[in-house]
């Protein structure tokens, strides 16, 4: 993080606000643009935008960036994505910063194109969208948000659904593996070492809540209790004590010696 905080420090002011918020609009606008062409013209256009490493690789370089701004099929989808997409934008920018946002995006964009040149996907932007609202989850997973203008929802629980529909995803498709894994490798890297020790530190508390339970724990209770042997009705229920001459008892198996 210290070298995060340099780097901001020194290229902070380059970073311009509203990066979500700019990739929504122009998602719109692709979208509307789309709908005054044929369909083989704009499918056309799409298999332009699409991230492919080994395009990359021979020269056109642009799909290194474009394959962001492909949007989704549908109007409504198209709509109410941008401003999902601007609203966790807002959000991240406030918990962060621009510079911290742009950062983490690009390192994800840099990461797929990286996982395309090796792996050869072919692949949009869509999953690289999912650790947005993941991010965003992780700082504000209290907020809630009206599904369909109605329907209360919190964030937390939309970033599990979407983890569940990744899993099921890749269980489904299998060669999908590497790209998925590379869409989410921003996440992975941000906030991953926080997780795995926070889950160290909980399984130390907890061992040393039982221990220190255990070691405080009251002794059990008994009834009777061998003078010969020591062992009590508690350490063995079946043993049967009789009271000798002396007044002591002694258990079953101590009285057959």
């Amino acid at each position: 993080m210290r070298f995060l905080d340099k780097l901001e420090s020194r290229f902070g002011r380059l970073a311009v606000p509203g990066l979500m918020s700019f990739i929504a609009l122009l998602h719109v606008g692709i979208f509307f643009t789309f709908l005054v062409m044929t369909p083989q013209a704009a499918g056309g256009i799409v298999s332009l935008l699409l991230l492919h490493g080994g395009l990359i690789l021979h020269g056109q370089v642009w799909r290194a960036v474009s394959f962001i701004f492909v949007p989704e099929s549908s109007l409504l989808a198209v709509v109410f994505g941008a401003m999902f997409l601007s609203w966790l934008g807002r959000g991240l920018e406030e918990a962060w910063g621009a510079f911290r946002l742009w950062v983490y995006f690009g390192g994800g964009m840099l990461a797929m194109v990286i996982g395309s040149m090796i792996f050869g996907y072919v692949a949009t932007g869509l999953f690289l969208f999912s650790t947005v609202l993941l991010a965003f989850a992780m700082y504000f997973p209290n907020e809630e948000i009206r599904m369909y203008f109605f329907i209360p929802i919190k964030v937390s629980w939309l970033a599990w659904l979407d983890v569940a529909a990744v899993v099921l995803f890749v269980m489904k498709e299998p060669s999908a593996f590497w790209m998925v894994f590379f869409s989410h490798l921003n996440f992975l890297v941000t906030f991953g070492p926080g997780f795995i020790k926070d889950r160290a530190h909980m399984a130390k508390v907890g061992n040393r809540r039982s221990r220190f339970q255990e070691a405080t724990r009251p002794a059990a209770a008994f009834f009777h209790q061998c003078v010969v042997c020591g062992k009590t009705d508690v350490d063995d229920p079946t043993l049967d004590f009789r009271v000798n001459d002396s007044g002591d008892e002694v258990c079953s198996i101590c009285r057959k010696r």
